[in-house]
Order: C-alpha cells, then sequence, then structure tokens
C-alpha cells in the first residue's frame, strides 16, 4: 500500500511553489511528519512532512520542478527502509546545495545551505564560511559541519578554506558555473525593478549623534535583559523613532492604490532580514502601540526564525514602513529601495568616530549616516526632510521618545 505525498497549502493567493530539494531519496525510512523535502515560494521555504511512516517511493518532481498546491510529489510505501534500526532517523539528512552569491541588507555575500546543512550549523554554531566542502564541486556537506564541530570541540583548527582561485592565463580553460535562480530571487528582482519602473524615488540624507542612545544602551542593557529577557539593541529606538516621524508626516506611511492615497492610523513596521536564502521582511505589526521590550523581542524572534527557515507568509504580509539596517554588515551609506506598495524606506548604517562640532569645538562622536528613501508621487520633498529629522531629533534626545515629542 502506498501514500501520496502532495504540496500543501501554501498560504493566500500561493498557488505554485518550486522544489528546493529532497532531504530523502527513494528506499530511505520515514517517520510521520519528518521533513521529506523543501520547496520554496515566492516568499518562504516551507518543508513537506510525510503524511504517514514507511518508505520513500518514488520521487515524482525533481529539484527546480515547479508544482502546484495539491499535485502528488511522491509516493511512501509500507516497509522499513535501507539501514532501518527501528529507531526514527534524524530528519536533517546529508543535502547540500551549490554555495552561490545570497542577498543580504547590504548586498553583502553569503552562503546559500540546504535545509540540513543550515540545521547542522545552527545546532553546533558553525560559521560555514570557515569549513571546507568535500561535496560536489566543493559544496558543504552535513558531515563538514560535523567534523568542524568535532575539531572545536577538541580544540583543533577547522579547515581552512580553499585559497581563491588565481587568475587563469590567456586561453587556459574556465568553468562558470550556472545555476538557476531560486523563486525567492526571481520574486525579489521582479519586486525591485517594479518599484524602480513605478515609483518616483528620490532619498535624503542626514547623520546623526548616537551619544545619547548608546549611553541610555549602556547603562540599562543588562537590566532590561534580566527584566525582558531579550537584548535591549538599537532598532528599538529607530523603530520608537519612525513611529512618531510617520505620526506627524502621515505620508510617509500611506501609499497609493489606483487614483487614491491610503492613509493608515497604524504603524506596521517591516523589518529587513537577512535569511540563508535571501532577504525577508516580516512585519511587526502595531508597532506604534508596542513597548521597547516588545519590540526588541519581536524582532529578535524575526532574526532566529529567519536564519531556520520558519518565517511564515502571514509573517510578512502587509506593511506600512520598512527600515533596513545594512550597518550590520559594515555599511557606511546606501540609498535602499521602498518595498511596494509602501512609499518610503529607511535605511541605517554602521556607526563610526567623527570629528563634529559642537557649541563651536571639534569633537569625536559617534556618528551614523541615515537614508529615507520614498516616492516622490506622494511624498513631497519637505516631507520627507522633515520625517528624517523628527528622527534624527528622536535618537539624538532619546526622551522625545517618552513624552511624544
Amino acid at each position: 500500500m502506498s501514500t501520496e505525498v502532495k504540496v500543501p497549502v501554501l498560504g493566500e493567493s500561493i498557488t505554485e511553489a518550486t522544489v528546493g530539494e529532497w532531504l530523502k531519496k527513494p528506499g530511505d525510512a520515514v517517520k510521520q511528519d519528518e521533513p521529506i523535502c523543501s520547496l520554496e515560494t515566492d516568499k518562504v521555504a516551507i518543508d513537506v512532512g510525510a503524511p504517514t511512516s514507511g518508505v520513500l517511493g518514488e520521487q515524482l518532481a525533481a529539484a527546480g520542478d515547479t508544482v502546484t498546491v495539491g499535485a502528488v510529489i511522491a509516493t511512501i510505501t509500507d516497509g522499513a527502509g535501507a539501514g532501518d534500526t527501528g529507531v526514527a532517523p534524524r530528519k536533517d539528512e546529508t543535502a547540500s546545495v551549490p554555495a552561490q552569491d545570497t542577498p543580504e541588507a547590504s548586498d553583502d555575500d553569503a552562503v546559500v545551505l540546504s535545509p540540513a546543512v543550515r540545521r547542522a550549523v545552527l545546532e553546533h554554531g558553525i560559521d560555514p564560511t570557515t569549513v571546507k566542502g568535500t561535496g560536489k564541486d566543493g559544496r558543504l556537506t552535513k558531515e563538514d559541519v560535523l567534523a568542524a564541530a568535532e575539531a572545536k570541540k577538541s580544540g583543533a583548527a577547522a579547515p581552512a578554506p580553499a585559497p581563491a582561485p588565481t587568475a587563469a592565463p590567456a586561453g587556459a580553460d574556465r568553468n562558470v558555473e550556472r545555476v538557476k535562480m531560486t523563486r525567492l530571487r526571481q520574486t525579489i528582482a521582479k519586486r525591485l525593478k517594479s518599484a524602480q519602473d513605478t515609483a518616483a524615488l528620490l532619498t535624503t540624507f542626514n547623520d546623526v549623534d548616537m551619544t545619547a542612545v548608546m549611553e541610555a544602551r549602556n547603562k540599562y542593557k543588562d537590566l532590561f535583559a534580566k527584566k525582558h529577557d531579550v537584548r535591549l539593541g538599537f532598532m528599538g529606538f529607530f523603530a520608537k523613532a519612525a513611529c512618531l516621524a510617520l505620526k506627524d508626516v502621515p505620508s510617509v506611511n500611506a501609499q497609493i492604490e489606483g487614483d487614491e492615497i491610503l492613509y493608515h492610523d497604524f504603524v506596521d513596521i517591516s523589518v529587513a532580514v537577512s535569511a540563508p536564502n535571501g532577504l525577508v521582511v516580516p512585519v511587526l505589526r502595531d508597532a506604534d502601540k508596542k513597548s521597547f521590550a516588545q519590540i526588541e523581542g519581536g524582532i529578535a524572534d524575526f532574526g532566529k526564525r529567519a536564519k531556520e527557515g520558519t518565517l511564515t507568509m502571514e509573517d510578512m504580509k502587509g506593511g506600512t514602513f520598512t527600515i533596513s539596517n545594512g550597518g550590520v554588515f559594515g555599511s557606511l551609506m546606501s540609498t535602499p529601495i521602498i518595498n511596494p506598495p509602501q512609499s518610503a524606506v529607511l535605511g541605517l548604517h554602521r556607526i563610526e568616530d567623527r570629528p563634529v562640532v559642537v557649541d563651536g569645538q571639534i569633537v569625536i562622536r559617534p556618528m551614523m549616516y541615515i537614508a529615507l528613501s520614498y516616492d516622490h508621487r506622494i511624498i513631497d520633498g519637505r516631507e520627507a526632510v522633515t520625517a528624517l529629522k523628527i528622527i534624527k531629533e528622536a535618537i539624538e534626545d532619546p526622551t522625545r521618545l517618552l513624552i511624544d515629542l
């Protein structure tokens, strides 16, 4: 007797996905609900669990194939698979995919890992860029990660990454790897290009003295963590400051729909988060009504689930304004692109000591450049500059966040 494995419901208006990879091969024993393959949608990666225990039979779709909701992609038959010992196999069997450039909040490069390898990396705290892959074409496998973890425990150095190849002389054989764009990357490309083609994009800049926020954070971070069990970062301050600005300049929190402008009386902040397969923007809903602890807790949860690949479609639905922090990757300045149908995005950057003039004296202060990209069709320059100035003033004098000024 065999049981069909079907593509599950993927979310509202999502009708198809791409088979990312098979975590099990035909003949492997599987347990009920154990992940056997991963699917990629426009926004998230989803593991497909086995509907019953048994042996994985025929795979009816290959990695890279497009499948629709309800389609049969495999079968599971009764019996014990090869190497079955009666003990449930680990769900993260060895699987690897080619390393390729991954978009981050700052457009830096990172290694794309398969779900199995990613889980091993997170479990053992291994930096994948320091491990040399032994799989096909140098791909990183689960065994590579486990070996690095053992070496780490024993104090031995993990295998060093292969040295970069030297430039090949003219006429020598040179290889080019062709990798199909993931569905997520294709969607990102279409949305960003659509934003450029549709919106009248413009960016305004300012710089912020981070002294007051850094002093407040250093003074209260230990008490904050003890009371709320979450780290006090800088994002909470900027989210709160953005809420002040969006209330005072509502067009920055609005969007165009047809020939109408939709003004929101709430602030749902999309937070750009780096995930193994690309940049995702989960939404912190009703940010204007949340406390610092709730904001920091929500952002920390997004970051954790993005790395684990467990963010859902619901997590990324909606959003009225976006904050993207390229500073965590070392970005000094950038012109972020809006996330349609939103009309503005705030870009944060790295903090660095710079000489500034205060009360006629040259002093060294921790400074950050901030950028607000906006759709000029709906937001005037005066409004954009005013909104960014409100954010700057609230960060430089955090008391404003407490008295709503």
